[in-house]
């Protein structure tokens, strides 16, 4: 495989001096982070290399050699933005979490449930869902690959 794309150097903060990098993600509930690769061009946008059929296929195949059953891939991290490949196997789960300020969920293979007070939505491929503003999660009724478009604050 490729080298692994190096991260983005720090923009300037507001006295001209590096801003410190963000803090690191918070394992979900359990303790246990998804695992898998961040990536991202130089300026953390998708480039050539960043083929959603090929992320996909891979990252099923790794969750399925997970004992956890799940595998990510940071493809864009360019602050709000984040977009997030994240590959479940059938009955795996994402246990619930916050909301960002705003999100969406595309399906790229199999049919997950979006699970929240509001209401459990199933979402087959090709369906593209807003993420409600509540705690959520996401189980996977088929082994599944999401695409998850998130703003932060």
């Amino acid at each position: 495989g490729a080298a692994p794309a190096r991260p983005p150097a720090a923009p300037a903060g507001p006295r001209g001096g590096a801003r410190a990098a963000p803090a690191a993600r918070r394992p979900p509930p359990g303790g246990r982070r998804l695992s898998g690769s961040r990536g991202g061009g130089p300026c953390g946008r998708v480039g050539a290399m960043d083929d959603l059929n090929a992320l996909a296929e891979e990252h099923l195949t790794a969750a399925r050699a997970s004992a956890h059953g799940r595998s990510a891939h940071l493809l864009v991290q360019e602050p709000p933005l984040r977009q997030t490949v994240i590959a479940l196997t059938s009955g795996s789960a994402l246990d619930e979490h916050n909301a960002p300020p705003a999100a969406s969920l595309l399906v790229l293979r199999g049919t997950v449930r979006l699970t929240a007070a509001s209401g459990d939505t199933e979402l087959p491929a090709g369906t593209l869902h807003p993420i409600p503003q509540e705690r959520h999660g996401l189980l996977a009724l088929q082994d599944a690959v999401v695409l998850l478009t998130a703003v932060n604050d």
